[in-house]
């Protein structure tokens, strides 16, 4: 199912080191006011702090704490007010024992979640930010995952001005941001085992760009990391969904999760090690549907 596993078998992160052998589930969990699909829902740590629990019940296998929205038009904030909202999740989703993953770009933020214990430094700006590759070379031991965002900052106004030259030229435009990045940031002393990259489906693209992307997925895989892919509720689903005329108008984010789904199970097929997604329960059962699939023999 996961063709990904042969060639990377594991991913190195904080507290060791996590099996690629099949798709692994990373839960988002929110606490921001303003995120696209569940901004607010999460006001208090212990609201997080429940979530968290749940997501792992419903078979999370890695933890996604975000503190800063970065949804198209969203404002900045302080990396004070950054780790005001995230640490006091972080340290008690610390405790309970999965793998925990801090989505952040500001290299301030990087230190203190690292220093609290984070494991991964999931960043949508692929660690360009002055000072955050150094704070990861410092570590030593976190994962990382490098995402592709087409603007100079992926979170604000990316998807009003998509990549250039089509579907084509996404493809080949994340591959050549990759092979730079990764050439960067390893020289800079990262293990590579450390890294995994994420073509950012939604960041700077066009709805067919980003299917496009998640059609050709393999082509990426050409520089040599696993792919962590997170399609969950995003806009360019919507978009698929109402032109196959499923629908009058694009769905809101709540009304997506079929979608997103079915965009989770042709990436895992495609050879993605981690699947990034806000339902967590339906996703982990389809996944198993597909890998019971997977080993019946073939007659």
């Amino acid at each position: 199912m996961n063709s990904s596993a042969a060639s990377f078998p594991v991913w190195h992160i904080t507290r060791g080191a996590l099996a690629l052998e099949r798709p692994l589930v990373m839960g988002i969990i929110n606490v921001t006011p303003d995120s696209f699909s569940d901004g607010g829902s999460l006001p208090t740590p212990a609201a997080a702090l429940a979530h968290c629990e749940r997501l792992l019940c419903d078979g999370a296998d890695i933890l996604d704490i975000g503190a800063e929205s970065t949804r198209p038009g969203s404002c900045g904030i302080s990396a004070e007010e950054e780790l005001a909202r995230l640490l006091p999740v972080l340290r008690s989703a610390l405790r309970l024992g999965a793998p925990v993953s801090v989505d952040t770009s500001k290299p301030a933020v990087m230190r203190a979640a690292l220093e609290a214990g984070a494991d991964i430094i999931n960043d949508v700006a692929a660690l360009a930010a002055p000072g955050a590759l150094e704070i990861i070379a410092r570590h030593g031991r976190c994962g990382v995952c490098l995402m592709h965002g087409h603007a100079a900052n992926a979170g604000q106004g990316a998807q009003q001005a998509p990549m250039p030259g089509g579907t084509d030229g996404a493809v080949q435009g994340v591959l050549e941001f990759f092979r730079a990045a990764l050439a960067r940031v390893q020289q800079a002393g990262v293990e590579a085992q450390r890294l995994v990259i994420d073509p950012g489906l939604g960041f700077g693209k066009a709805a067919p760009q980003s299917l496009a992307l998640l059609a050709r997925q393999r082509e990426l895989l050409a520089v040599g990391r696993p792919l962590l892919i997170g399609a969950s509720r995003k806009s360019f689903l919507a978009h698929a969904v109402q032109a196959a005329g499923s629908a009058a108008a694009p769905p809101p984010p709540a009304a997506r999760v079929a979608a997103s789904v079915a965009a989770a199970l042709l990436a895992a097929q495609r050879g993605a090690a981690v699947l990034r997604v806000h339902d967590v329960r339906e996703t982990v059962q389809a996944l198993a549907v597909l890998r019971a699939v997977y080993e019946i023999p073939a007659n």
